[in-house]
């Protein structure tokens, strides 16, 4: 797929909604609901500042994010459908566990 977000805009793959609960108990369809995390697969160049100065996006492609539910809108792009949201709509990135120990 190839797409290129304008302004400070995300595109990204929502991950698959569980279909078990954490005590593993299996949801029906109707229970289990779409996540609001994903993985970002396009950035766009950034936002315009007042001052004409270009701010960079801070999250980049690969990055498993955490966005607001009803922050996005989605579209279907060569039969995969994918979310698009501001980059003021992301609520955080989520780090892999190997990273963090890593850091420690």
């Amino acid at each position: 797929m190839s797409i290129r977000p304008l302004a400070d805009r995300v595109v990204v793959r929502q991950l698959e909604a569980e279909t078990t609960s954490s005590g593993g108990i299996i949801l029906p369809g109707a229970a289990a609901e779409k996540p609001n995390q994903g993985e970002v697969i396009a950035v766009g160049p950034g936002r315009t500042l007042d001052s004409g100065e270009l701010q960079p996006v801070a999250v980049s492609v690969g990055d498993r994010v955490l966005f607001g539910k009803y922050a996005s809108t989605e579209h279907t792009i060569n039969g995969e459908e994918v979310l698009i949201v501001r980059e003021s709509d992301i609520l955080a990135v989520i780090e892999q566990q190997d990273s963090l120990e890593k850091a420690a």
